[in-house]
């Protein structure tokens, strides 16, 4: 039986990086992640319509919501996309389970999507 030497396969994350704050979550993750941080591949969704296109994601959708496509090609969304991120960092595992209870993924889907639009909006894009 063959052993997989990474674990935790090629991540490639789609996220806006015309928001501040994702650009600090960014480096935050990365910080936090280590070693871990070189298998995830970041895309800038601004001017990546075609690409986006390819991969099954609408660009506006893009920027409402993070996505991430594994190295299967499967694409995440939100809560998942953030949930597939963190199970990558020990640090950030638990609450990555958090966010994967329905109770809290209800409650934090509204509370993203609300903060997303407000963004999007005082920016001049939504």
């Amino acid at each position: 039986m063959a052993i997989d030497p990474d674990p935790h396969p090629q991540l490639t994350v789609y996220y806006d990086a015309a928001c501040p704050r994702c650009v600090a979550d960014r480096a935050r993750y990365e910080r936090l992640a280590g070693a871990r941080a070189a298998a995830v591949r970041w895309i800038d969704v601004n001017g990546a319509a075609a690409l986006l296109r390819a991969r099954g994601i609408d660009a506006g959708e893009a920027l409402r919501a993070l996505h991430v496509e594994d190295a299967r090609g499967v694409v995440l969304r939100g809560l998942d996309a953030y949930a597939a991120l963190m199970a990558r960092v020990p640090s950030l595992r638990p609450l990555g389970w958090i966010l994967r209870l329905p109770v809290m993924r209800a409650l934090l889907t509204a509370l993203y999507r609300r903060s997303v639009m407000r963004r999007l909006r005082r920016q001049g894009r939504a």
